[in-house]
């Protein structure tokens, strides 16, 4: 430990170790009371905050940050509390005949001091959800939030110093060197959500150490629409989910499959759509967002600047305007594959839209694709929906929905390879957070020992029939 003294949170993190096995031995009546004061202060104490610091850095509308900041958080914490009881409990495992006289179980502990750092497009919910599972397995956490979306890092903050002592929860904030200098010391997990760029940043900081990881990416997530389809509830959901915040969601739809001769259908209906979510003055609806910042502003202008410049079809060109950082809903078909569009996470409200004609030709041009967080399905037909699945590779699926799957706390969500490494939500986030140690107890003689040395024919005869039968 001596050679990370120069570190400026050398001391925090000091403290946080000698601390680790207080937390780690506290009960589950101790950790269900934290896990309610942190509710009672998200639920109610500084709730209206919340939903004002989230506009104030993303023009969040309120409902959406009731069901996402609030709601998905406030339910995280209610699922750990009901079930930390029986998670805590030692895990029964079975014995071998070999092994008789002994018994063995698992033991979920913590695995110690704990980092988290988390994004700037769902800065409460992706801060608060790991952090109650840290809370749940019996961790010290030290987080580190995004600096873009600064106003919620600054209420939480507060709210983090207001709920409990820095030697078990801490809270530090500043740009990327902060997030360097907290990556050099030996944690014992780190959980990530954010780009695949920062990710890989992450993971190798993390293999200096041997420290285990969540990381929650993204990537391109499509969505295949079928010819056997309900094409307005298609239409329907995906509008909802790709201008939910503005399409800076990790799951939100990357880019559409759809047959030629639904593509002006699918227009009409997203048109519809469109105009009853936000109106026809999407500008100046209070239900819709705003681009984070002028660096990500200016990337997905850029996008749209070479979508034009390489004669793509605009189906649905949305207003911009420099001066509220806002981007209106874009659809664009006849994208050329090397454009920026087609190769890069969007992260924004443009919606590239791809035709088909076979099936077969859906899964060609996957194959070759990383594996992305999400892929969705559209479909009435059982054995298209089982075709794909069968033949795509995603982290997490949903079929004749966008996006609904995140708030089922029972399910596993993340990536695989580039889109994420590890699961969450739930049972899951709280595996994250433990160590699965695994024990064994003898109570009796068993058979094992006619094994031990010296080796007679006996015993070598005794080895042959171990070995075919047991």
């Amino acid at each position: 430990m001596s050679t990370f003294k120069d570190n400026p949170y050398f001391q925090l993190f000091s403290k946080q170790k000698q601390n680790q096995y207080n937390i780690g031995n506290s009960t589950h009546s101790k950790r269900i009371k934290k896990l309610s004061t942190l509710q009672r202060a998200i639920e109610i104490t500084y709730r209206e905050q919340i939903k004002e610091a989230l506009y104030k850095d993303l023009k969040r509308p309120l409902v959406e940050s009731d069901l996402v900041a609030i709601y998905l958080v406030i339910k995280e914490i209610k699922h750990a509390k009901a079930n930390l009881h029986r998670w805590l409990k030692n895990q029964k495992a079975k014995t071998d005949i070999v092994l008789l006289g002994t018994k063995s179980w698992v033991k979920y502990e913590p695995k110690g001091v704990c980092l988290i750092i988390s994004p700037w497009n769902y800065p409460i919910n992706l801060t608060f959800s790991p952090l109650v599972a840290a809370i749940a397995a019996g961790n010290t956490v030290i987080i580190k939030p995004s600096e873009i979306s600064r106003h919620c890092s600054e209420l939480m903050a507060t709210i983090i110093k207001d709920l409990f002592e820095e030697g078990e929860v801490a809270l530090v904030q500043g740009n990327a060197d902060v997030a360097q200098h907290l990556l050099k010391l030996p944690f014992n997990h780190i959980f990530f959500t954010g780009s695949i760029a920062v990710g890989k940043i992450v993971m190798t900081a993390a293999t200096k150490h041997l420290t285990s990881v969540t990381l929650e990416l993204g990537g391109k997530s499509p969505v295949i629409i079928d010819e056997y389809v309900d094409i307005k509830l298609a239409v329907k959901t995906v509008a909802w989910l790709k201008h939910f915040n503005c399409g800076q969601t990790c799951i939100a739809p990357d880019y559409i499959f759809i047959q030629e001769k639904f593509l002006e259908s699918f227009i009409t209906h997203y048109k519809y759509y469109i105009n009853e979510f936000y109106s026809t003055d999407a500008l100046n609806s209070e239900s819709y967002g705003r681009i984070i910042n002028n660096k990500h502003f200016d990337r997905l202008k850029t996008y749209i600047d070479e979508a034009k410049a390489l004669e793509a079809k605009f189906l649905i060109e949305g207003e911009v305007n420099d001066d509220e950082r806002f981007i209106g809903p874009t659809v664009i078909s006849d994208l050329k594959q090397e454009s920026l569009l087609m190769q890069e996470e969007i992260f924004g409200p443009i919606l590239p839209v791809k035709t088909y004609d076979k099936k077969e030709e859906i899964i060609h041009y996957l194959k070759d694709k990383d594996k992305p967080l999400a892929l969705y399905v559209y479909s009435k037909s059982k054995s298209f929906i089982n075709y794909i699945i069968n033949n795509t590779r995603a982290g997490t699926t949903c079929i004749n929905g966008n996006g609904i799957q995140f708030s089922n706390h029972h399910l596993p969500f993340g990536g695989s390879n580039s889109s994420g490494i590890g699961k969450a939500h739930g049972f899951y986030s709280f595996k994250a957070f433990s160590n699965e140690r695994s024990v064994l107890k003898r109570y009796a003689t068993g058979p094992i020992t006619l094994l031990f040395p010296p080796y007679t024919n006996f015993k070598e005869k005794l080895a042959r029939l171990t070995v075919k039968w047991f």
